[in-house]
């Protein structure tokens, strides 16, 4: 069981996100609607997984998994994207971002991208 932070800038889609890890055996320990508050997020709450929206108003996912990186080059982030957003999602995971999971996704594949960025 992970401790996973969820954001995504559509309550619905953190829920959806929320939904898939809680079923998966995984623990909700926060959540944001935009980058800045995710890495303050992230700060405070040291968890062993992120899942992150790519585009966010105020910062985005981007800019959010740079600054969380430079806290901790070890952090666990998969990007939760929508299809097009390519260029994006390959800057990720030269960043070094784990996984990706596209819009809209399956819990099934959620939870694999998941557990496959908590074992590396």
């Amino acid at each position: 069981m992970a401790r996973i932070l969820v954001v995504d800038d559509a309550k619905f889609m953190r829920t959806m996100v929320k939904d898939a890890l809680v079923a998966g055996g995984h623990e909700i320990v926060g959540e944001a609607e935009n980058g800045n508050i995710a890495v303050d997020q992230y700060k405070a709450i040291k968890p062993d997984l992120v899942t992150m929206d790519i585009t966010m108003r105020e910062k985005d996912g981007i800019e959010a998994a740079q600054e969380i990186f430079k806290l901790d080059p070890k952090a666990r982030i998969i990007m939760v994207t929508a299809l097009g957003q390519e260029e994006l999602l390959a800057k990720a995971i030269k960043m070094g971002v784990k996984d990706f999971v596209v819009k809209p996704f399956s819990p099934e594949r959620l939870q694999q991208a998941a557990d496959k960025a908590l074992s590396s």
